[in-house]
C-alpha cells in the first residue's frame, strides 16, 4: 500500500516572496502549477524558432489592437501562475506594469509542444479551462498541427478542432484568421 504524505502547497503571493528573497532567481526555469513549483522543460531550437515566428506574425496581424506576451507569467488563481509560450492580451496603457495578467485580460494562450505535449494537454489544458481562458492553442510540432480549444465551461473546453498546415484558423475575438503555415514551419 502506498503512503500518502501531506503536501504544503504554496500560493502565488508566497511564490513571489520566494523570488523577492532570492530563493528563486531568473535562472530558475520554474512555474507554479497547483501550488507546486515545477521545473519547465528546456527550450529546444525548433521550439524557440516557432515561438519567435508566432510572435512576429501575431504582431503583424494585430498591430496595436492586442499585446503579445511571450513566456511571461499569468495569474490563473491563488495556486497557479503558469508561463505560457505566447499570450494574446487586451491592450493596457501601462503594459501590465502595475497589474498582474489575469484570465479576464487574455484573448488566447498558445503553448508550443515538442517534448511537452502531454503536459500541455493533460495539465495546462484543464488549468486554462478552469481559468476560463476563452481560447487555447497547442502547436503540436511533431504532427505539424494546431489544436484549438474554445468555449470553456465547468473546468473543460467544450469544443476542440485540429488544423493542418493548409488550413486557416478563425480568431473569433478579432474577427480575423491566420494560416497555420504562418505559425508552424
Amino acid at each position: 500500500m502506498a503512503v500518502q504524505l501531506a503536501k504544503r502547497l504554496i500560493s502565488v503571493d508566497e511564490y513571489h516572496t520566494m523570488a523577492e528573497a532570492g530563493i528563486l532567481t531568473t535562472d530558475d526555469r520554474v512555474e507554479l502549477i497547483h501550488g507546486e513549483i515545477l521545473e519547465m522543460s528546456p527550450i529546444g531550437k525548433k521550439h524557440r524558432s516557432t515561438v519567435i515566428k508566432i510572435e512576429n506574425n501575431l504582431k503583424e496581424l494585430f498591430g496595436n489592437k492586442a499585446l503579445i506576451s511571450v513566456q511571461n507569467p499569468i495569474n490563473i488563481n491563488d495556486l497557479n501562475e503558469p508561463e505560457p509560450d505566447v499570450a494574446i492580451l487586451k491592450t493596457r496603457k501601462d503594459f501590465y506594469d502595475n497589474h498582474a495578467i489575469l484570465p479576464d485580460d487574455i484573448y488566447l494562450i498558445i503553448e508550443v509542444s515538442d517534448t511537452t505535449y502531454q503536459v500541455d494537454k493533460e495539465v495546462k489544458l484543464p488549468l486554462y479551462a478552469v481559468g476560463s481562458i476563452p481560447e487555447y492553442w497547442i502547436v503540436n510540432l511533431a504532427a505539424e498541427q494546431i489544436e484549438v480549444y474554445t468555449h470553456p465551461s465547468n473546468g473543460r473546453y467544450k469544443k476542440m478542432e485540429i488544423f493542418d498546415k493548409s488550413d486557416s484558423i478563425p480568431m473569433g475575438f478579432c474577427k480575423s484568421e491566420i494560416r497555420v503555415d504562418q505559425l508552424v514551419s
